[in-house]
């Protein structure tokens, strides 16, 4: 003889789905990917206002514009330009580092161009700014055209923090392709429990590079520098340099000028004049 199942009792099938609804509800709802245009107006309306050397322009990749601060090399001729990409949550003239330094590296004779940067609410970590990331590339490919519009090489990508994982995205998709020199400056800082998720790119490029950082910086940064080291070693460089700064920070605070004087005696021993 047959037997008919036995039907589902009401109460324990709206129980499965009460449940079911329940553990929907709390599931992490994904945050929303892309920057904080917002915050990025008003830092650069906050940069303009208070801009003494170099002048604010219009980039545009894919059809969306951002400024930078352009300033012409302040010496009798041109060594050849420098992008340079700020730390997180900044702009493109913070006064305590990125400002000072493209001012000196003007003075120094090279053409700078810092670019303003996505950047996502002041509280934002790093795992936050993973999804922002990309956005970061199209405007270092447009710095390098500016650049290559008006006839300047070499060209250095410098970058500090958050910029410098900006950059080391970029680097991994395009290699050292349009750039002569890379200056990573306190690469590899992140958050508590929030390990990189994109590698050190340096075994894969020829060009020169530079990776300096503060006796004071992030354990992160120092935590790393080791691996750093061997990456660029696998480049095979031999300008190539590791550089601690002595008392620094991480945002090299109260200390620019020892900041350009140590990224300006690397760019010589290139011996790019």
């Amino acid at each position: 003889m047959k037997t008919l199942p036995t039907p589902a009792q009401p109460q324990t099938f709206m129980s499965f789905w009460a449940f079911l609804l329940a553990t929907l509800f709390l599931l992490p709802i994904s945050p929303v990917e892309s920057a904080d245009q917002e915050r990025e107006d008003r830092l650069t309306e906050e940069m303009e206002t208070n801009l003494f050397d170099g002048d604010v322009i219009s980039l545009l990749p894919d059809g969306e514009t951002f400024a930078a601060v352009e300033m012409e090399s302040q010496a009798d001729s041109t060594r050849g330009g420098i992008i340079l990409l700020h730390g997180r949550g900044f702009h493109a003239d913070w006064p305590e580092n990125i400002g000072p330094l493209r001012v000196g590296l003007s003075e120094a004779g090279w053409h700078t161009l810092s670019l303003q940067m996505p950047v996502l609410e002041k509280s934002a970590k790093y795992f936050d700014y993973l999804p922002v990331l990309p956005e970061a590339l199209p405007r270092i490919d447009a710095a390098i055209a500016h650049l290559s519009d008006q006839g300047i090489s070499p060209v250095v990508l410098l970058a500090h923090s958050c910029g410098a994982h900006m950059a080391m995205l970029w680097m991994e998709q395009n290699g050292d392709s349009g750039i002569d020199a890379f200056v990573g400056i306190g690469m590899g800082a992140t958050d508590y429990k929030q390990p990189m998720r994109h590698l050190f790119p340096f075994a894969s490029v020829a060009m020169p590079v530079l990776d300096l950082y503060g006796e004071e910086d992030f354990p992160a940064v120092h935590r790393m520098a080791a691996e750093r080291l061997d990456l660029m070693n696998k480049g095979g460089n031999s300008l190539s340099q590791q550089i601690v700064s002595a008392g620094a920070d991480h945002y090299f605070t109260d200390r620019s000028d020892q900041l350009t004087e140590e990224i300006s005696t690397w760019l010589d021993s290139l011996g790019w004049d």
